[in-house]
């Protein structure tokens, strides 16, 4: 929950001894509160729905996007380096899903900012990811009849790569909370005591703010490297193929995750990753970019200390001095930020799939 506010602020909060922030202050950060009504068309969602569940979609047909977005996880990866396309690994905890539709920026590292077209078409096409080539894509979808039928019910005409990229999309508009505690307005007292806390003594509001709790902004709260991502050959190759492709400079030697760095290549970004949702938290552990936390506690405890050690780390993030009941209590807020389980019927494609793309058993030995 980390912090960025204007020397002036800093000041007050240090004459004051208060930490990072006061309710004076929160009032000029956008409110948390219940989320935007989205517009979604049934049919192109249900086919949307399809596609994600589908591991046609990838290049050997072994992954689908809910192998890595995992449903009773939020929509979020269980590990914490998601498991990246067979033959390597990853180097990022795949993010919750949930409300990604109400989102204006994308990536750990922010890196997209036009639409989620643009975010569903990196994610099959990156070798590292779903590695899939677009053209073979096309052609078997095409070849599946009840696609045929539901492009065309859903208005697309005959099956494509645009609307593939379409259709994804629209069901991740289904994927909004509801039913939380907050929104409801049943909160516990310990989870009201706890967003007094959030948005005065820890501060938390001027990063998570708004209906999403975050700013869509990049900050370096210092979370500690992962080093599986380097010790790993399989998750290190995935780190290779991404910051060659990106553009970092000396990339073979990098021992970090460059974060919004990639974005600018300001020296100043490295290490600042983009403010994640605080919603649905209750079930999408482990936290942060790269999984380096387990549990909400552990979260609360972080920022407690004033966030981790980095050079780079920003200034304002300072010991909160939370007791150990104030700490109950913000966990438990953070907890009531979460809903109902979006696991059945109406958000999983449950039913099974044609089977005429069998895994391909030892891809990487195929030769033409």
């Amino acid at each position: 929950m980390g912090v960025r506010v204007t020397t002036g602020r800093t000041l007050l909060a240090a004459v004051m001894g208060l930490g990072v922030a006061f309710s004076a202050q929160a009032a000029e950060y956008p409110d948390i509160g219940p989320l935007p009504q989205l517009k979604i068309n049934k049919a192109k969602a249900e086919l949307g729905k399809r596609l994600f569940f589908d591991k046609r979609l990838s290049g050997d047909a072994a992954i689908s996007c809910a192998t890595c977005h995992v449903p009773e996880n939020s929509y979020g990866s269980t590990e914490a380096l998601s498991p990246g396309y067979p033959g390597n690994g990853h180097f990022r905890n795949a993010s919750s899903l949930i409300n990604t539709a109400h989102k204006k920026v994308w990536n750990w590292d922010g890196r997209i900012g036009t639409n989620l077209n643009d975010m569903t078409r990196e994610m099959l096409t990156e070798d590292y990811i779903m590695n899939m080539d677009m053209r073979i894509m096309q052609e078997r979808v095409k070849q599946d009849p009840l696609y045929v039928q539901m492009f065309k019910d859903a208005g697309y005409g005959e099956p494509s790569n645009g609307s593939v990229r379409k259709a994804i999309p629209e069901y991740l508009k289904m994927l909004t909370s509801k039913g939380s505690p907050f929104d409801k307005g049943t909160m516990s007292a310990s989870a009201k005591r706890g967003m007094k806390l959030f948005k005065d003594k820890a501060g938390c509001i001027q990063c998570h703010n708004g209906p999403l709790l975050t700013d869509q902004k990049a900050h370096n709260t210092g979370v500690q490297e992962n080093f599986d991502v380097f010790m790993d050959p399989m998750n290190h190759q995935a780190f290779i193929a991404f910051t060659m492709f990106q553009g970092i400079p000396n990339y073979m030697n990098l021992k970090r995750d460059p974060g919004y760095y990639n974005v600018t290549l300001l020296e100043e970004d490295m290490g600042k990753f983009i403010t994640p949702s605080l919603r649905e938290l209750k079930y999408s552990a482990p936290y942060m970019h790269n999984g380096m936390i387990k549990t909400l506690a552990g979260v609360v405890d972080f920022y407690n200390q004033g966030g981790g050690k980095d050079s780079r780390k920003s200034d304002l993030l300072k010991p909160l001095k939370l007791s150990k009941q104030e700490k109950k209590d913000l966990v438990a807020f953070l907890e009531a930020l979460s809903g109902d389980q979006l696991t059945s019927g109406q958000y999983v494609w449950k039913e099974a799939y044609p089977s005429e793309y069998p895994v391909i058993a030892d891809w990487t030995k195929v030769r033409n």
